[in-house]
């Protein structure tokens, strides 16, 4: 998940000139790309939003936090898209995201009521991340196209049953990672995947450090929030305000910390920027300061440095050090971008157009509007389960490399860990559910 962030491309472009784009860091060749795009898909936009109710995209939001009424408003700002009902297991956070959508909007405690009782198109889900896979799963199994945040799944097993489900029953499936559909990173990618900075060797994740705290008092609930139920598949544990919400993250039972956070976007970009989305590392080494071993504590490590390999002999460093973003190194120069901006060891690999006949990559300056697009379409959109699946797995075997501190082999073909240590990171590719949940699908 992660907190809602306005971007490039989040705000739809919302100057479209070519003097807008390049004040937000495009070169002017690419500028004028961008803004063509954006006005040759004007009319299209016009005709949704005029389109009768025979082409509504009818839609429920699972999970209404910040970023999950985050991703609601921006799915109901879409052309054609009709919210009618909200599903969280906290009464407020709930209440509200129904006030957004209106006085019609009914609201749900259990998904699996939602999905019982509503006929609806789609679903955004934007809970806590040991949620996604069973939340995603019973609704492809009720007919819905899914946006799902990042990352995908809390272990790999789980992506995995995300991704052969969404193909057994051929759902739209878009991964909530943005920044496929920034023009700043389709830019640093296609330039690199057509070799401006030579021979790919090193990219670097920068995603920061991971919080330290605890140990935090056991409480009560607050009244309205279902705990119980909030746990779900995990432990049976007393409440700690510091587990829930926002926090969750820096707990390794419900999530990953920094690694699936903010690693879930930047080890997406260096695998699609080295034309790697249907592969991964060959091997994986990682390093970290330990975490607090107190009870009620955050448990995920502070500061870590990981290491993999690919069977090209290219690296991808992720790491809590340096600035938020990517680094792509290569034999003839570097090039870095963020949300913020994107810059190279030469200017000239940037400013320069690409010819005519370079490869170009998936074109989306609007994730939530391309998935609105391939639920008309039926096509995959930019980040399909299976990427977001493939990018997620890069996180988790990092993970377990750091929480085991050992090194590890891993097979990105049969998707499980080889040689020395396998049945100890192998052990880990799955976690034992809390009855009654399951995958099943």
């Amino acid at each position: 998940m992660g907190l809602y962030r306005e971007t490039l491309s989040r705000r739809g472009f919302l100057d479209r000139s070519v003097g807008g784009l390049m004040a937000a860091g495009l070169p002017a060749w690419y500028a004028r790309e961008v803004a063509a795009a954006a006005q040759a898909q004007a009319p299209a936009d016009a005709k949704a939003a005029k389109s009768g109710a025979n082409d509504q995209i009818v839609m429920a939001a699972i999970g209404t936090g910040g970023q999950g009424t985050g991703i609601m408003k921006w799915a109901k700002s879409k052309p054609g898209v009709k919210f009618v009902a909200v599903c969280d297991l906290d009464d407020e956070r709930r209440k509200k995201a129904a006030g957004v959508i209106g006085k019609d909007c009914r609201e749900y405690k259990d998904f699996r009521e939602l999905l019982a009782k509503e006929h609806v198109n789609a679903v955004t889900i934007g809970t806590v991340d040991h949620w996604h896979a069973l939340v995603a799963i019973a609704a492809m199994k009720a007919g819905c196209d899914v946006y799902c945040e990042k990352p995908l799944s809390l272990t790999i097993e789980e992506g995995k049953a995300m991704l052969e489900a969404a193909r057994k029953y051929n759902r739209v499936f878009q991964t909530g990672s943005q920044q496929r559909s920034d023009a700043r990173y389709r830019l640093a990618c296609e330039l690199v995947r057509n070799g401006r900075i030579g021979k790919v060797h090193t990219v670097e994740a920068r995603i920061g450090d991971n919080p330290i705290g605890g140990p935090f008092p056991t409480t009560t609930a607050p009244e309205g929030l279902d705990w119980d139920f909030w746990k779900g598949p995990t432990a049976d544990v007393p409440y700690v305000k510091e587990r829930c919400h926002y926090e969750f993250r820096w707990w390794y039972e419900y999530s990953g910390g920094k690694m699936t956070d903010w690693g879930a976007h930047h080890n997406d970009l260096a695998q699609w920027g080295t034309g790697k989305d249907g592969s991964g590392p060959v091997s994986v080494t990682a390093v970290g300061v330990e975490p607090s071993k107190k009870p009620n504590s955050y448990n995920c490590h502070p500061h870590f440095a990981v290491n993999y390999e690919y069977a090209d002999g290219a690296r991808l460093i992720t790491t809590s050090d340096g600035e938020n973003g990517n680094r792509f190194i290569g034999d003839d120069g570097w090039i870095f971008v963020s949300r913020g901006r994107i810059e190279a060891s030469d200017p000239k690999l940037i400013k320069e157009p690409l010819p005519k006949d370079a490869h170009r990559l998936y074109h989306s300056n609007d994730h939530m509007g391309n998935f609105m697009d391939c639920i008309k379409s039926r096509k995959r959109p930019i980040c399909d389960v299976e990427v977001g699946y493939r990018s997620a797995s890069v996180c988790h075997i990092g993970a377990i490399s750091l929480r085991l501190g050992i090194p590890l082999e891993w097979d990105p073909k049969a998707e499980k860990f080889v040689g020395p240590h396998a049945d100890k990171g192998n052990a880990m590719l799955s976690r034992e559910m809390r009855s009654p949940s399951r995958l099943d699908f």
